[in-house]
């Protein structure tokens, strides 16, 4: 039931403008205000103005020592935007050990002192509205609010969860649920853009993230950024600058098309900073974000809009996500994975290419070329060379047909030594076990292409084939970009090899996915200032 109506939910840019009942405020960015005294969340106000909040979410259950009369009035009259009370208790999640009448007798008194919105929970709901019945001042709202931090109903139970909530005379509702699979999303967001009340729909967690970054297309009432990074509310609150200037948030609405990267992990990505800043410096009304993935297929059959419109794919769904495509491109199928799926405009089929390779041979072609200076005959100066890639993956798979294309003769080292002959037999290859690699060495002048996540953060002092190995060759390339120099690089080049960033292998892709993404030209220059400050 749920995954059917999740399908339903998002149809088209124009049907989500009708659901939203002609709803077009924009989202309102809440900065949570944290801190153990009156003077240190004062500060941070200040901060949330400066870093471009609508309003602050006072959580008043941070508080050290709390003075109600003295203290709430000091909070409004110092504070720079609109103010949003909450009184978090431990049942829900919060702070709050006390008494439960001096909570909402606090909570009345910041109404009376002039705060805007109050935040209530729905099991004190009722009551608490029947108590300020004829009291309330014109402007001030009433947010009633359930968190679960489980995991995320059906929409039936999301549905019927809302009616109750605004049963208890709630001005706007506020459901937080906690995210098992990205795909529970979907559910949140079919029940945000029907909804004919103001709404805040937020589902908690890392997979639950797209929920605070997309809720102007929803939309929702309005979505958390943190001060500072770390100090959050609730799991998987994203920064105000995060949400103001790399996802754009001023500029989502319901016909932003959207695009991601599916991984897991996927966090340390650079790619939404790339495309997010590139999208934007052309006009191209889209959003692109991380997509922490559990089951690909899932998540293609769940997200089956036209509005999610093209994926970046990364380890370890490179060849599961070639399975759930209508139609892959020849060399995207020769090499067994893909890294790049459209979602057709006219019929809505997901299309399957796989440009890792390009960008990663030319880098290395050119690193070769640097380092040799050699004639420009129209030949690859990989030609002849003994290429070794480490790693059986897409990624691998990728050089691995990129390298025998330029007339490389390739060696594939692996961990398991079976999988690595599978796609040394496909390509026409040698195989290896990653542990005999440190005494391979035929011949000098050999190329080296890790395509594993060895040695990628948090794991920096990790590298796939100790120093002394790296004698015999004269490139070593490393598809981990982050950090940018890994220990592999490093030690490669303390060794004398000439030696290629992943970085480079990602920016080639790159240029190549915006196109297929926008049907525009890359802004090649851009893009290499944009990780040049990476």
């Amino acid at each position: 039931m749920a995954m059917e109506s999740s399908n339903v939910l998002l149809a088209s840019s124009s049907a989500l403008k009708m659901a939203r009942g002609g709803r077009n405020s924009p989202t309102l960015v809440c900065a949570p205000i944290i801190a153990e005294s009156v003077d240190k969340m004062v500060v941070n106000m200040e901060k949330a103005k400066q870093g471009g909040a609508d309003l602050v979410e006072i959580r008043l259950d941070s508080l050290k020592n709390f003075n109600p009369h003295e203290d709430l009035k000091n909070l409004i009259k110092e504070c720079p935007l609109p103010t949003l009370f909450t009184y978090r208790p431990k049942w829900e999640g919060g702070q709050y050990d006390g008494d439960e009448k001096m909570r909402l007798d606090a909570l009345r008194l910041a109404m009376e002192f002039g705060a805007d919105y109050i935040d209530v929970e729905i099991q004190v709901a009722r009551e608490f509205n029947d108590s300020i019945y004829g009291k309330k001042p014109e402007k001030f709202k009433v947010i009633v609010s359930s968190h679960n931090y489980l995991d995320t109903p059906s929409v039936e139970d999301l549905g019927n969860l809302v009616a109750r909530i605004q049963e208890t005379g709630a001005d706007i509702v506020k459901i937080a649920t906690t995210a098992v699979e990205i795909t529970d999303v979907a559910r949140v967001f079919q029940i945000t853009v029907h909804s004919q009340v103001p709404i805040i729909g937020i589902v908690m967690g890392e997979k639950g993230f797209i929920s605070r970054i997309l809720c102007p297309k929803f939309g929702g009432f309005l979505t958390f950024g943190t001060i500072e990074s770390g100090i959050v509310s609730a799991p998987g609150q994203p920064t105000m600058k995060e949400l103001l200037h790399l996802y754009n948030f001023r500029l989502i609405g319901p016909d932003t098309k959207l695009f991601g990267i599916i991984g897991k992990p996927v966090h340390h990505s650079k790619s939404p900073i790339l495309y997010n800043e590139a999208f934007k410096s052309v006009g191209f009304n889209g959003v692109y974000v991380p997509l922490l993935v559990d089951d690909v297929a899932n998540f293609f059959q769940t997200y089956s809009s036209a509005d999610f419109s093209g994926f970046s794919c990364t380890i370890p769904h490179k060849e599961a996500a070639l399975k759930c495509c209508d139609e892959v491109d020849p060399v995207a199928k020769s090499i067994g994975a893909v890294n790049c799926i459209i979602r057709r405009p006219t019929d809505g089929k997901l299309i399957g290419y796989n440009t890792d390779y390009v960008g990663a041979i030319s880098a290395i072609e050119d690193g070769l070329r640097g380092s040799h200076n050699s004639n420009n005959t129209g030949d690859s100066p990989l030609a002849g060379k003994l290429f070794v890639v480490i790693g059986a993956g897409g990624a691998g798979k990728a050089l691995a047909y990129g390298a025998k294309e330029k007339g490389a003769r390739v060696v594939i080292a692996n961990r398991t030594y079976d999988r690595a002959r599978e796609i040394a037999d496909t390509v026409g290859g040698d195989a290896l076990s990653l542990a005999d690699l440190d005494n391979f060495h035929p011949e000098d002048g050999m190329i080296l292409a890790n395509t594993t996540s060895i040695g990628m953060q948090p794991k920096v002092d990790e590298t796939p084939i100790p120093k002394h190995a790296l004698r015999s060759y004269s490139l070593v390339f490393d598809a981990v970009y982050t950090p940018k120099m890994t220990r592999l690089l490093r030690e490669a080049e303390e060794s004398g090899a000439v030696i290629v960033s992943g970085l480079e292998m990602f920016i080639g892709q790159a240029y190549d996915q915006f196109e297929r993404f926008t049907g525009l030209p890359a802004p090649k220059e851009l893009f290499r200032k944009t990780m040049g400050n990476y």
